[in-house]
């Protein structure tokens, strides 16, 4: 079957990295934008008949959602027999509820935009929360895990920490237990875990922290789905450092690095941040945060989808024994 990848303008390095993976040029689009702020989007080149996939993190500014809906509408006009959005990043994943009265649950107005507008498939990475999956009803979701990319790579920097079975992988918060568990029984014999409890009053802003588990001499290994401002983390870390950590890391999917995060994680105990490149690294992130791509998943994955095999291989990690 013939298929096209098409970069929409917000991670366009990313997409090449897909690109390459597969061996298969980008195809053609243009997007710009008006003197107003209005966005245009033109393919050009034919899509009838054809599977595409539209590669656009829908991180801010706005305009990267927009020439997303625009972009699905001109695909389904022009005859495109599948249209994949391939969103490693979706914006707005954290307001998947409703923790106030008149509150949208922004989550499920885009996801019901998305399938509304006719997107067959929603390809995308650490979902903030997996219910999310949930919003599309007609929709086929795919949520990967760069968990994959991360192991081996941590495999490699703390060899030294994990033939010492002195490294310990802490959760930031209640919510991230299960992600933090998944990394620990992988990358340790022990799968020692520490957990942050915090109060969180106002978002991005927490009233207070405590240290559950025994970091002392350790080397810790945060592990969220996302670092935004960064300042918890910031906070996690001196935390740790507090109770006998010593070193510590951490490791985000999301690096959203809003505000002044570079400079937050530049003055923290953190030694290093790894984020990945679901959202543009073109930027200067300064020396204490490493990029691990992930290119070579998202590629695997619009392979199988479009050979018919099994997404369910890109879930599991080298020596993983679960099936």
């Amino acid at each position: 079957m013939e298929y096209k990848i098409f970069s929409l303008g917000s991670n366009d390095s990313l997409a090449q990295r897909i690109s390459d993976k597969l061996e298969l040029p980008l195809g053609k689009v243009k997007c710009r934008s008006f003197s107003d702020g209005e966005q245009q989007v033109q393919f050009l080149e034919n899509l009838r008949g054809k599977s595409i996939f539209l590669v656009q993190s829908t991180n801010p500014p706005a305009e990267n959602w927009v020439r997303l809906l625009l972009a699905i509408d001109a695909a389904r006009g022009a005859s495109a027999r599948e249209i994949t959005v391939v969103a490693p990043y979706f914006g707005y994943s954290r307001q998947d509820r409703k923790s106030r009265p008149r509150e949208p649950i922004s989550a499920r107005v885009f996801a019901t935009t998305l399938e509304s507008l006719g997107a067959t498939r929603f390809l995308t990475m650490d979902l903030h929360n997996d219910a999310i999956g949930g919003f599309f009803r007609k929709t086929i979701v795919d949520n990967l895990y760069a968990r994959r990319d991360f192991i081996g790579h941590f495999r490699e920097v703390f060899k030294e920490a994990l033939d010492g079975d002195d490294l310990v992988v802490v959760s930031p918060d209640a919510g991230g237990v299960v992600r933090a568990q998944s990394y620990a029984k992988r990358l340790m014999r022990s799968a020692d875990l520490a957990i942050i409890h915090k109060q969180r009053e106002v978002p991005n802003q927490v009233a207070s922290m405590k240290l559950i588990g025994d970091v002392k001499g350790k080397v810790a290994l945060i592990v969220d789905d996302m670092a935004d401002t960064c300042g918890t983390l910031a906070r996690a870390a001196e935390l740790l450092q507090e109770n006998g950590a010593r070193e510590v890391y951490a490791a985000a999917t999301h690096g959203l690095l809003s505000g002044d995060a570079l400079a937050t994680i530049g003055n923290s105990p953190i030694k290093k941040l790894f984020i990945t490149d679901t959202i543009s690294t073109d930027r200067e992130l300064g020396d204490k945060v490493e990029v691990v791509s992930v290119g070579e998943t998202f590629g695997d994955a619009i392979d199988r989808i479009e050979t018919g095999e099994s997404l369910s291989a890109l879930f599991q990690t080298d020596e993983d024994d679960e099936k």
